[in-house]
């Protein structure tokens, strides 16, 4: 119960130098109808977690008074619905032209990955390749691991997905993810489970071509 009570008067002095901006610790105080101590308290552990700043501010009269506000990291902590807004913009694009506007975009991007990624599959073999793979999906917040398969080939997982909101109205996500997979490592690749159809992470079987 402590830790709970704890986090929520930190969640209400996040929230109120969001919306209010900088506060001194006796403003914070008083509107949370808590001591200072208090307050410095969880201005210590923000602090620490880099997502507050303070500076010195001169008063007319008296001494300075130290006023705390948010850094850039915290903006983290309030909800963002990117997803929402990408899927509406890729709506609007899709009823906008008689084409598939959505599945040339997710091409286009595909492509640009390639350029970008294919100089580090360079002069690797296959177990290279997928180590770098790996690697690249990493970077991308997949969640990756891989290993080998017991019939000689390889296993890639992933257990996050950061394009699965848009990859669960747009199938064309999913087919070029596979597709850009397939290209970089220059193999066989199926695709044996899906986060986005359900599945608990996204699996590929990576074979030799024959």
């Amino acid at each position: 119960m402590k830790k709970a009570a704890e986090y929520s008067t930190r969640k209400q002095l996040v929230t109120m130098l969001k919306k209010q901006g900088s506060l001194s610790v006796n403003e914070m105080a008083k509107q949370l109808g808590i001591t200072e101590m208090a307050v410095r308290r969880h201005l210590n552990t923000l602090e620490r977690d880099a997502l507050l700043e303070s500076v010195l501010v001169r008063q007319a009269m008296g001494r300075p008074v130290r006023m705390y506000s948010l850094t850039g990291l915290a903006d983290e902590l309030f909800p963002k619905n990117y997803h929402v807004l990408t899927l509406d913009l890729l709506k609007e694009l899709e009823e906008a032209v008689d084409e598939d506007p959505v599945g040339n975009l997710f091409e286009r991007r595909k492509d640009r990955l390639l350029r970008k990624y294919k100089a580090r599959m360079e002069g690797k073999n296959l177990k290279q390749r997928v180590v770098e793979m790996t690697e690249i999906q990493n970077e991308q917040g997949y969640m990756a691991a891989w290993e080998i398969h017991e019939d000689g080939g390889f296993v890639i997982r992933e257990f996050n997905c950061p394009i699965s909101q848009v990859a669960q109205q747009y199938g064309q996500a999913c087919r070029c993810e596979l597709d850009l997979i397939r290209t970089l490592l220059e193999a066989e690749v199926k695709r044996k489970e899906c986060l986005v159809n359900g599945g608990n992470k996204c699996m590929y079987l990576v074979s030799n071509k024959i």
